[in-house]
């Protein structure tokens, strides 16, 4: 079993942590708050009062927080992780801050002898508490073997993407695409079945035996017709991701129509009710439309 540390106790990283120590590796959590490193002390992992203690006793350490400032201070700080963290160590950077970000994180580390492997994760929290995530991984192939173990503790499906350090974040960037339309869709559509008249239910179920019925639109309505807007997948997250893609293809040239309409929708959302989950954007077609998507009385 493996030394491992994890730097970032939000609700991605606790899932993560709980199942690290479900599969038997030592675990040892540094986060700026005290509540979830109590709650993971009584689990059975070590606390750590700075990110070079997880360095020092740890041989792997994830790294899961906001943005690239939160990662470069967890790695460069007086008493950062590379402080800590003996040559031969490997940093897995599963946080999503862009592939630009990522390897200029790589060019700091270039003369430390500690590896880096870029995997930021999907799956929410949801897929973090599961154990369930999926990873886009990107490091040279020893890294990536000798890491896998400890992979596999936290995810389900685990994707070498490339060699170099960027193409995990590319291809997080690309998937981040798809899902912000997607999610545009399927608020669009049923925003304009129920103006119409239609069941938010009748929809549901059509649309979830189609072409198109996934795990994104089954679990986005039935959280709508809930009406339960906070505590899975923050707004916030999603909009810094679309931010990322958006930048990754002005450096690339590529067009994104598409992808630049949904991220209009996350900003609105984002501004109106920062708070609520991905789905709160529905509220806004709502209050236009003069509807309410909710289960049936």
């Amino acid at each position: 079993m493996a030394k491992v540390g994890l730097i970032g106790v939000g609700n991605m990283g606790m899932g993560m942590s709980k199942n690290i120590l479900k599969n038997g590796h030592e675990l040892i959590v540094y986060d700026v708050r005290t509540e979830p490193l109590e709650e993971l002390s009584q689990l059975g992992a070590k606390t750590a009062a700075t990110p070079k203690e997880v360095g020092v006793a740890a041989d792997f350490v994830f790294i899961m927080v906001l943005n690239v400032d939160q990662v470069k201070e967890a790695l460069l700080s007086d008493n950062g992780l590379l402080a800590g963290l003996r040559p031969g160590g490997t940093v897995i950077c599963t946080a999503t801050i862009g592939r630009s970000q990522v390897i200029e994180v790589s060019e700091l580390m270039k003369e430390t002898g500690i590896n880096l492997v870029d995997s930021p994760v999907s799956g929410g929290a949801p897929g973090a508490a599961n154990g369930t995530l999926t990873m886009m991984v990107a490091a040279n192939k020893k890294t990536y073997d000798s890491t896998l173990p400890v992979l596999e503790a936290v995810a389900k499906d685990i994707y070498h993407v490339g060699e170099d350090v960027g193409m995990g974040q590319t291809v997080k960037s690309a998937l981040a695409v798809l899902i912000g339309c997607s999610y545009a869709g399927i608020f669009e559509s049923l925003a304009l079945a129920v103006k119409a008249g239609v069941k938010p239910e009748i929809l549901r179920e059509v649309v979830s035996t189609s072409v198109v019925g996934n795990f994104l639109f089954r679990d986005t309505t039935e959280n709508i017709l809930e009406r339960n807007f906070r505590g899975q997948s923050n707004i916030g997250t999603m909009y810094k991701d679309l931010n990322l893609a958006k930048d990754m293809a002005n450096d690339c040239g590529v067009p994104l129509f598409a992808t630049g309409a949904a991220f209009e929708l996350f900003q609105a959302g984002k501004a109106v009710n920062p708070d609520e989950d991905n789905w709160t954007i529905i509220k806004i077609l709502e209050n236009i439309a003069g509807i309410e998507v909710k289960k049936s009385e």
